[in-house]
């Protein structure tokens, strides 16, 4: 078979008199993209709003391509629109999903469903093609790439490397984060590390906020209103260790809720003046008694086992505002384009803020006749559609996301944590996120990532939170078992607690709590005295001296830096009554160890973020 020519048209649909036109950031991404791989065989992502046009962005890419192109997706919907906007070109290009009754795979470029493809991978060997290697794979929708190598998704990024090394793999989301693992990419364009370095997906090379979207006038506005009438309380719910709620668990508090009639006469009221509502429940169960309340014959009902035909048939009419309500349970969050809904209705809680926001997205595309998109959330989910998100896991309820400068390389760091005003007193990071370059490049190494010959960026080294090897000092994450620096296994916890109980002159104290006091010493010379208590009344105390910058920098560095709720607060007290006045600031450790001295107790050691077999002090016994 002939090599397909990019730039020339195959035989089929006559050139339209201009190719579609790209708005600037979809311009910006698709340089962005080929900038990166022009430097770098790294897999790179692009994240575009829900509504943004992923779709024309990925055909410029594949125009621009000199080799061949596998576009992936997950459902057949994604597949269908994505090839559309490519044949917009006049170009030519296959398609390879079960789902669309085609599995084609000679053209330059094919648009496939990853299910059809990794079970057919022999189809996608360039000697059965007749044509060259893949050079690029596009994944819409790449959130759902996982971290397994057994996953379908890597199954067929792993054949097609075996076959072209550099593969240049691309992914887009509007939401770049998985459940249990948190950000789905390494590095950030802006200079900053958001997910670890077991992601797959190495460079955020572009994104495009939300906000800045609706703004511009790309998407309708999304306006949330609280519910005048009561809602679902799910707030006693955890989820499973997938990270998603158990159905059973959904059903006992929605099955039969005296709050759903409410509930849906008061979205069928709000829908009123509205053109399209679309409402998630949370079981099907519970869509099903949705679909009773609403008016007869203008509402119709989608779950996972509606067959094929039928959906296609119920989205039909949807589309075409033969009906008004389109009930769902989980299955329309992406790949679903129904620009003239102007009324979300959330009846279910959403595990994390990208569910929330496929789901709010749905109704955020621009239509005639349409001035926003109405949010009513009945479920008191507690996601901000504009809030930037962590990438950890919130670790309270009254957490919120806060900025953290670091005292280093100034960073302007993103962790959970909380305020006092405007003063943040508590975060939860660990180690700055900023990217730095080092100063000059290796020579003779290979391509690296983008910006390669300016010197190759890598994470800044400051540690918010730490441990400290006892072999060779280096600071290491509280969580990490082998010293970074030296290798060594580091001492567990654990075992420092076990090894000081056995010592007849040492005194291991399970802190439930924290007393500060200006005092003075036997020349009168002001002290602060930190005074620690465990449960039974037993205290370990040690004394700091501020008068001079080097007993300040001493105090800084051997309790002010632990001690600190906010680590690398540029806070710097330089009296005892300082310290006393805003220890609000500080928190006491969940054990501390003293040995005798003498006639004295000394403290030692003190371990904090402790997570182990020992109880703390505010925790209930561990069950073994």
């Amino acid at each position: 078979m002939a090599q397909h020519d990019p730039n020339k048209a195959a035989p089929g649909p006559p050139l339209p008199s201009s190719p579609p036109a790209l708005r600037p950031y979809q311009q910006q991404a698709v340089a962005r993209v080929v900038e990166h791989f022009r430097a770098s065989d790294d897999p790179a992502l692009v994240v575009l709003p829900t509504g943004s046009g992923k779709s024309l962005v990925i055909a410029e890419l594949a125009r621009l391509a000199r080799g061949r192109v596998l576009v992936l997706a997950h459902v057949r919907e994604l597949v269908e629109q994505n090839h559309a906007k490519y044949l917009a070109y006049g170009l030519e290009a296959d398609i390879f999903s079960a789902g669309l009754g085609r599995k084609e795979s000679g053209r330059q470029v094919v648009f496939g469903s990853v299910q059809s493809v990794v079970r057919n991978l022999d189809a996608f060997d360039a000697e059965k093609a007749g044509q060259g290697t893949f050079t690029l794979l596009v994944i819409d929708e790449c959130h759902r790439v996982s971290l397994d190598d057994d996953s379908s998704y890597r199954q067929v990024i792993a054949h097609l490397q075996r076959r072209n090394p550099r593969l240049k793999v691309l992914g887009l989301t509007a939401t770049p984060f998985r459940l249990g693992q948190g950000f789905i990419y390494h590095r950030h364009h802006h200079g900053m590390v958001r997910g670890d370095e077991t992601c797959f997906f190495r460079d955020c090379v572009f994104e495009q906020p939300l906000r800045l979207m609706v703004k511009q006038g790309y998407l309708a506005p999304p306006r949330r209103i609280d519910a005048a009438v009561a809602g679902y309380d799910f707030s006693t719910l955890a989820p499973a260790a997938s990270g998603l709620y158990r159905e059973e668990e959904l059903n006992r508090v929605v099955a039969g809720h005296r709050a759903t009639p409410g509930i849906i006469a008061d979205v069928v009221e709000q829908a009123a003046e509205r053109q399209a509502v679309m409402i998630f429940a949370a079981t099907v169960a519970h869509a099903e008694e949705i679909l009773g309340y609403l008016p007869a014959g203008e509402a119709a009902l989608i779950t996972g086992a509606t067959p094929g035909r039928e959906r296609e048939a119920i989205i039909a009419a949807f589309k075409g505002r033969a009906i008004k309500y389109l009930v769902n349970v989980a299955v329309l969050t992406t790949g679903f384009d129904a620009p003239h809904v102007d009324l979300i209705a959330i009846l279910r809680p959403t595990e994390s803020v990208g569910l929330y926001q496929q789901i709010v997205g749905r109704g955020l595309r621009l239509a005639p006749g349409k001035q926003d998109c109405l949010i009513l959330d009945y479920a008191g989910n507690p996601w901000d559609l504009y809030a930037p998100e962590v990438g950890a896991p919130k670790p309270a309820s009254d957490a919120e996301p806060v900025q953290v400068e670091c005292p280093e390389c100034g960073h302007a760091n993103l962790f959970w944590g909380k305020r006092d005003g405007e003063l943040v007193i508590e975060h939860y990071g660990r180690r700055c996120q900023g990217l730095i370059t080092d100063p000059s490049p290796v020579s003779g190494t290979s391509r690296g990532p983008r910006g390669a010959g300016s010197g190759a960026r890598r994470q800044c080294d400051f540690r918010f939170r730490f441990k400290v090897c006892g072999e060779c000092g280096a600071e290491n994450d509280i969580a990490a078992r082998r010293c970074h620096g030296c290798q060594t296994l580091l001492v567990d916890a654990d075992d420092k607690l076990k090894a000081a109980l056995r010592l007849k002159d040492a005194r291991v104290l399970r802190v439930s709590g924290m007393q500060l006091e200006a005092t003075v010493n036997g020349r009168g010379m002001p002290r602060l005295k930190v005074t620690y208590h465990d449960e039974d009344g037993a205290t370990l105390a040690e004394w700091f001296a501020l008068e001079t910058p080097a007993q300040r920098g001493a105090f800084h560095a051997v309790f002010l830096r632990d001690h600190l709720r906010a680590p690398g607060a540029a806070w710097r007290p330089t009296s005892p009554q300082e310290v006393i006045d805003e220890q609000r600031r500080l928190r006491a450790p969940d054990f501390v160890v003293g040995r005798k001295v003498g006639r004295h107790w000394q403290v030692r050691e003190k371990l904090f973020d402790y997570s182990g077999r020992y109880r703390r002090a505010d925790s209930e016994p561990v069950q073994r």
